[in-house]
């Protein structure tokens, strides 16, 4: 089997449920790889080392294709291999994580994904290079049906 890093496996950096259904390939290329690898070296393994439990990693790497699909911009970060959707599976909670990644390590954005003000439904992190990096904090939250981002207090 290969790996992104020690504790991604490719399956989970490339699985979509959304990419088999519609058979919308989801393979990404050299850059994204080596994009993909620098953000698990600088923010999931030292998150998950934190943690010292599983992280779920519920979307990686994403084909603009398959951004369309889900309703995302085909721009968005996961494309490029710079962003990551992550949940707590033990002990540690969404907030816990978010808040580790927040205080300790040098990350591009940083969402609060939905939620409640205790806990959010899952977190979204990327990363671009140490000096790329803009570490800006997000909450997003529905407006009706439209998704809106505020800066995280």
């Amino acid at each position: 089997m290969s790996y992104i890093s020690k504790h991604i496996s490719w399956a989970e950096a490339t699985h979509s449920k959304t990419a088999e259904k519609k058979e919308i390939a989801n393979e990404p290329g050299q850059q994204e790889i080596v994009a993909m690898k620098k953000l698990a070296k600088e923010i999931f393994e030292p998150l998950r080392e934190w943690a010292g439990e599983p992280i779920r990693v519920n979307s990686f790497y994403r084909s603009a294709e398959l951004c369309e699909a889900i309703g995302s911009k085909p721009t968005s970060q996961h494309t490029k291999g710079q962003a990551i959707d992550i949940d707590a599976l033990g002990e540690k909670t969404n907030a816990d994580l978010f808040n580790y990644i927040k205080d300790n390590l040098n990350f591009d954005q940083l969402i609060w994904e939905f939620g409640d003000d205790e806990n959010p439904d899952w977190i979204h992190v990327s990363y671009v290079s140490p000096n790329g990096n803009r570490n800006r904090i997000l909450k997003a939250f529905k407006k009706g049906k439209k998704i809106n981002y505020e800066l995280y207090a």
